[in-house]
């Protein structure tokens, strides 16, 4: 990962221009690269690796992607968790949860089908970037509502400024963003 480090940091990159209020995060330099994609997956997996997740779980849509290769690198199945989940059917079961403020002062409906987690699982939720740590906070309910463990949360860039919901939340990141 000694190496990963700074590729990140390369393929990283602020948008905006002078007269804009703020500036936004650009990750896509991170997919473009085939060695930083199969680098990151076993990154994210190993700050967890010694805690033994049996289920890796992502919300839409970038989560999901690095989800499925930190899952993949752990040998372990993956939850997807869907914003405005909507069963498709009566038979379709779903834990629902919705988000605290996000960083956009928005509440997500948050969802994964009832079926994806059990009550025996040791769940690592995986992202790429944690600001406000509303989606994790959310997760963590969908974990907890389907009786299976926490084990924490894995993300490439910490952002977070509550470093209480670092700690409650169990957050390790490959980055944080003073390193950006």
């Amino acid at each position: 990962m000694s190496d990963l480090r700074p590729r990140l940091r390369a393929t990283f990159r602020w948008l905006g221009d002078r007269t804009d209020p703020d500036y936004r995060a650009d990750v896509t330099g991170w997919w473009r690269d085939a060695s930083i994609l199969g680098e990151l997956g076993g990154a994210l997996a190993g700050l967890f690796e010694t805690e033994k997740p049996n289920l890796v779980m992502g919300t839409q849509s970038r989560g999901s992607l690095l989800g499925v290769l930190a899952a993949n690198a752990l040998g372990v199945g993956f939850a997807e968790v869907r914003k405005n989940p909507a069963p498709s059917a009566d038979s379709d079961a779903w834990w629902k949860t919705s988000t605290p403020p996000d960083y956009q002062d928005r509440h997500l409906d948050l969802g994964v089908r009832r079926s994806r987690i059990q009550s025996g699982d040791r769940v690592l939720f995986v992202d790429d970037w944690i600001d406000t740590g509303a989606q994790a906070v959310a997760c963590r309910r969908l974990v907890e509502m389907s009786g299976a463990t926490w084990v924490g949360g894995s993300v490439v860039v910490d952002g977070l400024e509550d470093a209480s919901l670092r700690r409650q939340l169990n957050i390790r990141s490959l980055l944080h963003i003073r390193e950006l």
